[in-house]
């Protein structure tokens, strides 16, 4: 079955998405901060919400779970409560689906089986959605990371450590290079601008820079991106660049011996860019 992944835009520059097949009406939603564009959405669709994955505690992630839910139960006139999985680790509202890194989530109206990635950093208990046959032959693969690997970053360290954000990053970079990654936010200008300041000479960060800024001119989505064009031009899957290590060294004026540190540094230089 062919899953279609929709973006639907909230506040600012959050993604809420929505996945559905193109063979039936049932749509899954994943971190539905805003109740309000999610009900549209449905609607104008004519779809039936059928679950919600969240990735992170963060209210811009859960603050429509209560709404969606009347909303279900209104659509529906159902009394089985709406299936909300979430991280076993943190308090979600409503969650009654408590997941734990390698747990399945398995949808049978749309054919789709996900695996639970434990990513701490920007919380503690961070976790992503990816399909479950992850591998380079798949031509679907799918991850959906909420704040973890953003398009040229990575999410701020709310709670977490360098080293667990670090770890986190190398478990997603693992994952086959096809992988499309759905992230929370459209931070990739942003990011990008602070990529080029410690990595001015890479071609293929200068090439992506000019293509994004060609789609945000139209306002056009710069996500999904892909694992492969993030190994590329991500500064926070590439701290063993030397140029990126070289800049790291000017800005902390310190010499820095290992990956870790030099992840550390940009990551503390991204937060006062």
């Amino acid at each position: 079955m062919t899953h279609t992944v929709t973006a639907i835009p909230a506040f600012s520059d959050n993604y809420i998405w929505a996945i559905s097949a193109i063979d039936n009406d049932n749509v899954i939603l994943v971190d539905p901060g805003d109740a309000s564009v999610c009900v549209d959405y449905i609607t104008k669709n004519k779809l039936n919400l059928i679950a919600i994955l969240i990735t992170h505690h963060h209210n811009d992630h859960t603050g429509g779970i209560e709404s969606l839910i009347n909303f279900y139960q209104q659509q529906t006139k159902n009394t089985k409560p709406l299936d909300i999985y979430g991280p076993k680790n943190e308090k979600i509202p409503f969650c009654n689906h408590p997941l734990a890194h390698h747990d399945s989530v398995n949808f049978n109206e749309l054919n789709l089986s996900l695996k639970v990635i434990e990513l701490p950093g920007h919380t503690l208990g961070h976790i992503a959605y990816v399909n479950k046959d992850n591998n380079e032959s798949n031509p679907n693969n799918m991850l959906f990371c909420g704040d973890t690997l953003f398009s040229g970053g990575c999410g701020r360290l709310f709670e977490g450590s360098a080293e667990q954000m670090a770890t986190s990053l190398h478990k997603l970079s693992t994952l086959a290079t096809n992988t499309q990654v759905y992230c929370a936010h459209e931070y990739t200008l942003a990011n990008l601008k602070f990529a080029l300041t410690i990595e001015p000479n890479n071609k293929l960060l200068q090439d992506y820079y000019q293509h994004v800024s060609s789609l945000r001119e139209q306002n056009i989505a710069s996500i999904p991106t892909s694992i492969a064009k993030e190994k590329q031009i991500n500064p926070f899957l590439r701290a063993a660049s030397a140029e990126i290590k070289k800049s790291a060294q000017t800005y902390t004026n310190k010499t820095l011996t290992n990956e870790l540190e030099v992840f550390t540094a940009i990551r503390q230089w991204k937060d006062n860019f």
